[in-house]
């Protein structure tokens, strides 16, 4: 079975693109087929995945208009191990050319549909803001991971993107659920860190990764290698954190808490 995970924050910054780039690869590093779709006109994880953005014959942005099919898009992540969905510039289009297209926010979904047996996790990363790209993503996943960095403003943001999550759940996609909160580029000696983290707990309760990510230079110099932490510097901190981290989603796959 296809897990299908939208990985969303509306707020920028929170480490989401670092999310999916290395989770993707600590997936082929488990021997897992995993599937990166770049929903960011940034492409920063396409870039990331050691992908020249700026070369593509054909990406995400002519899947979503329908011009070309899914092995047309699909790109591989020598650097990674897995599949990539890449992004550019282009995307940025997608919104204005699909507001009066049919069905424009299943786009992706039907697309995924033409891959349902390759994978068996696919990371979709949302841009930071609520559009129609985001609103794909959602309808596309089965599940919402949330990156977020334990600080004051950050809970604020919480609740806004919860009620999207309600509103996507109503609207288009009954199925969604919130599969856990990720908490990134922590440091541990932080007082409101911790007041943070202990919130969450009592707010989301096992909705709330055990594993956190910490602050880790290695993490942020990855992507201008482009390459996962996993590849460039293994043993590093961050590189672990993210292992440990896609263990412990595997685990909850394996035990039916996100199946479908």
């Amino acid at each position: 079975m296809m897990h299908v995970l939208a990985v969303t924050n509306q707020k920028g910054g929170v480490g989401k693109t670092t999310t999916v780039v290395n989770v993707a690869a600590s997936l082929a590093a488990l021997g897992r087929r995993a599937l990166l779709v770049d929903l960011d006109p940034q492409g920063n994880a396409t870039t990331g995945s050691g992908i020249d953005k700026a070369s593509l014959q054909h990406s995400v942005y002519h899947l979503l208009l329908e011009q070309t099919d899914f092995k047309g898009a699909r790109v591989r992540s020598e650097a990674g191990g897995y599949d990539v969905l890449p992004a550019n510039r282009e995307l940025a289009g997608a919104e204005v050319e699909l507001v009066d297209a049919p069905s424009r926010e299943y786009r992706l979904k039907n697309a995924l549909t033409q891959a349902a047996d390759e994978y068996d996790v696919v990371l979709i990363d949302c841009p930071p803001a609520l559009n129609l790209l985001t609103i794909n993503g959602l309808a596309a996943a089965w599940r919402v991971l949330i990156p977020m960095q334990c600080e004051y403003y950050a809970l604020e943001g919480l609740s806004d993107l919860v009620q999207t999550i309600r509103r996507v759940r109503g609207h288009l996609n009954t199925g969604l659920e919130i599969e856990g909160l990720l908490r990134t580029m922590l440091d541990p000696r932080n007082a409101l860190a911790q007041q943070v983290s202990a919130q969450l707990e009592r707010h989301f309760g096992g909705k709330v990764y055990q594993t956190a990510i910490p602050r880790n230079v290695r993490l942020a110099e990855a992507p201008s290698h482009g390459q996962p932490a996993l590849k460039y510097d293994p043993v590093s901190k961050g590189a672990q954190a993210y292992l440990q981290l896609t263990r412990e989603m595997l685990e909850r796959f394996e035990n039916g808490h996100a199946s479908h």
